[in-house]
Formats: C-alpha cells, sequence, structure tokens
C-alpha cells in the first residue's frame, strides 16, 4: 500500500525538479540578456545541483567561471560539457586556456592543440594561440611555436600581442640555432657568416665585415657570402678603394649566383652611376625578368630609363612598384616627378602628399627606434637615393 502511494509523489517530485530546473535556466538567461552575468552564475549552479548532466547549465556556468577568473571552478564544468559534446571546440579551448592557468599543462597542451585547427572565432583562436605558444616556448618546443605563431599572423596580422610574441619567439629560434651552429661546427665559414649577421643586426658594420671575410677565407663558395660583405662595405664612405672593393664583391655574387637578382640591382646602379646607363639598362632588365613583382628593381629600372629621358617607360614601372610597396615614401617622391615631366599635374601632386604622408610616418618610426635604443632597419637603395 504504501509504495502505489509513494509512486505518484515520486513522479511528482520528478515534475517539481524538472519545473525548478526550467525555472532556473529561464532565470539565467534572462540575466545573460540583460547583461548580469555574475547574477546569472547562482541560477545555474542551482541547475546543476539539480541536474549535473545538463549541458546547458554546465556548459554556460563553466564559461561564466572561466571569464570571472575563477579557472579552478569552470575546469570540471567545461570538460564535463566536452564529455557529452566533444566538437564544441570554443569550450575545448577554454578548457585549455583554464588548464594551463592551474597548473594541468599536459591536458591543456591536448585540448588547446585539438581546439585551434577547428576555431572560427578569430579573438578566441589568437587567444588560444597564444596560450598554447606559452605553453610551447616553456617547454623549449619553439619549432612548434613558431607554427603556430605563423598561423596566427595570417589571421590577424596588426595584432600587437601576436607581433611581440612572433619576435619573442623568432629571437629565442635565431639563438638557439646559432648556438646549435656553434656546437656542431665550430669553426665553419657558417659560424662566421652567422656572427657577420648578428653583428650586422647590431649596427656593428666592422665586426660584420671583420666576419664576412673570415668566412670567405674558408669558404669563399659559400651561398649569398660575396653579396652579404658587398652590403656591408657598401655602407662605409666611399673611396676609390671600397667602391673598387663593393663592385668586385657584388660580380663575384653575380658569378657564383645568375639569379641573384640583388646582386645584379646594385651592380645597375654602379654602372648608372659611373655613366654607363647601357650596362646599367641591361643588368636592371636583368634583374627585372628574375623578379617583375620585385618593387626595388621596377624602381631601380625607373629610374634608369629616367636617366635616359624616356619618362613614358619609367611611369609604369614605378606605378608597379608603388602597387607593391604602397607605404614607401621614396616611390611616391620618384613617380610625383615623373608626373611632373609627363604634365600630369593632378597625378604630381597627389605623389607628392603621399610621399609626405609617408616620410613622416617613416620619422616617426625612426624615432621611437632610436628612444628605445632599437634599430631593426636595414639601409637600403632608396635611402641612399634620397641621401644624393
Amino acid at each position: 500500500m504504501f509504495f502505489c502511494a509513494a509512486v505518484p509523489c515520486l513522479g511528482q517530485t520528478a515534475a517539481s525538479t524538472q519545473q525548478q530546473v526550467e525555472a532556473h535556466l529561464q532565470q539565467a538567461h534572462k540575466l545573460l540578456s540583460e547583461n548580469k552575468p555574475e547574477a546569472a552564475i547562482p541560477e545555474f549552479q542551482a541547475v546543476v545541483a539539480l541536474d549535473p548532466s545538463n549541458i546547458d547549465a554546465r556548459g554556460n556556468l563553466g564559461v561564466l567561471l572561466f571569464f570571472q577568473g575563477n579557472y579552478a571552478a569552470a575546469v570540471p564544468d567545461l570538460r564535463e560539457t566536452l564529455r557529452q559534446k566533444p566538437d564544441l571546440w570554443k569550450i575545448q579551448a577554454l578548457l585549455g586556456m583554464g588548464e594551463r592557468r592551474t597548473g594541468d599543462i599536459k591536458d591543456a597542451r591536448a585540448d588547446l592543440e585539438t581546439a585551434l585547427p577547428q576555431l572560427q572565432d578569430k579573438k578566441v583562436r589568437v587567444e588560444a594561440g597564444l596560450e598554447l605558444i606559452e605553453i610551447y616556448t616553456a617547454g623549449d618546443d619553439l619549432d612548434k611555436a613558431s607554427a603556430v605563431v605563423s598561423t596566427l599572423r595570417a589571421i590577424d596580422p596588426e595584432n600587437p600581442e601576436v607581433l611581440y610574441v612572433s619576435y619573442r619567439v623568432h629571437s629565442d629560434l635565431a639563438r638557439e640555432s646559432i648556438l646549435s651552429l656553434s656546437l656542431v661546427a665550430p669553426k665553419s665559414a657558417l659560424v662566421y657568416q652567422a656572427a657577420a649577421h648578428e653583428a650586422a643586426r647590431q649596427g656593428d658594420t666592422a665586426g660584420a665585415i671583420r666576419d664576412d671575410r673570415e668566412a670567405l677565407k674558408i669558404d669563399p663558395t659559400l651561398p649569398g657570402l660575396h653579396y652579404e660583405l658587398a652590403e656591408m662595405l657598401n655602407t662605409l664612405p666611399a673611396t676609390p678603394e671600397t667602391s673598387a672593393e663593393v663592385k668586385s664583391e657584388y660580380e663575384a655574387a653575380l658569378t657564383q649566383n645568375p639569379f641573384d637578382e640583388k646582386a645584379a640591382l646594385r651592380l645597375a646602379d654602379i654602372a648608372l652611376r659611373a655613366n654607363d646607363p647601357k650596362k646599367a639598362y641591361d643588368l636592371g632588365s636583368r634583374a627585372l625578368q628574375l623578379q617583375p613583382d620585385d618593387p626595388e628593381a621596377n624602381y631601380e629600372l625607373a629610374k634608369i630609363l629616367l636617366a635616359m629621358d624616356d619618362p613614358e617607360k619609367a611611369a609604369p614601372l614605378l606605378e608597379h612598384a608603388e602597387e607593391e610597396d604602397p607605404t614607401n615614401a621614396v616611390i611616391h617622391f620618384r613617380l610625383s616627378t615623373v608626373y611632373h615631366r609627363l604634365g600630369r599635374t593632378a597625378d604630381a601632386d597627389r605623389e607628392v602628399e603621399q610621399y609626405q604622408k609617408y616620410k613622416n610616418l617613416k620619422e616617426q618610426l625612426r624615432n621611437t627606434w632610436k628612444d628605445l635604443h632599437f634599430n631593426p632597419e636595414k639601409p637600403d637603395m632608396y635611402d641612399k637615393d634620397m641621401q644624393k
């Protein structure tokens, strides 16, 4: 008799529990719609207490606790949500981030590696990627960190955090590589070439020239070495001796590698300054054939054509250079002079405005780098051209 009487009571209890669950869920979502996430948390917690398998409450509660910074409390709810529905990639990304921030690095790495390729939301993907990079760098897995950096730069190229992490990871990777090179080949030409790169990066031109020359003594056939030495020598004050050596090294570079477009460009510039426009044109044309979309090759050949008094042929080359490198002030300046010569006054005025705009931006960058004692900029043909 008691058992029969109890059956409807149990049914009534189940119905009452479901009603409570629905009431709490309704109130929780109402609070979320009113932008009151903190007030919604107790409502979702009440649902989980009544129905631990409720994926709606579990998922929302885990997300809210995560963004509240309560990662230890968020992880169980996120994990249970993912157990019930494994294809919730945002939930898995948040779970991985929560696991990392609570010290569970192994699970964090696995969850972030699984979720990252599936994420569609740019913001979440960047945040998850940055967390995974931190895990990789902490474990000295720089190759994997670099791969994630490349992914993040492709989807959010102007994100300051991504750019900083890119700088840091690739700096660490460069240091690791040169250390490994020094261990496996301590007296090789490559070690001296790497040392020259580092000296040049730090503004130590004399050191870079010394190390490049030492590398050439060991292996004069090392690819790119003649060109690199010529580039360093080309930054020194011009004297008959240095000018002759610069030309000789560029010629050696082009002889060693007939496809060295940059060496051909430098020799074209040398020929033009030596009043040999025909040779300059041949070398400049050769460079452009090798790299038709290189703005520097287009610019240099246009400059040669201007010296040969042919602004009509120079104009399309400069226009293409501008398309490929639209923020380069010197290209805008040179194009403005061409338009003036062709009588295109309005176009010339527009290019002067663009020249001034990007010139000012470059000066601002230089001042910022100077204030930070940071000099990543490398002198190029454009800078030298404006100094003449």
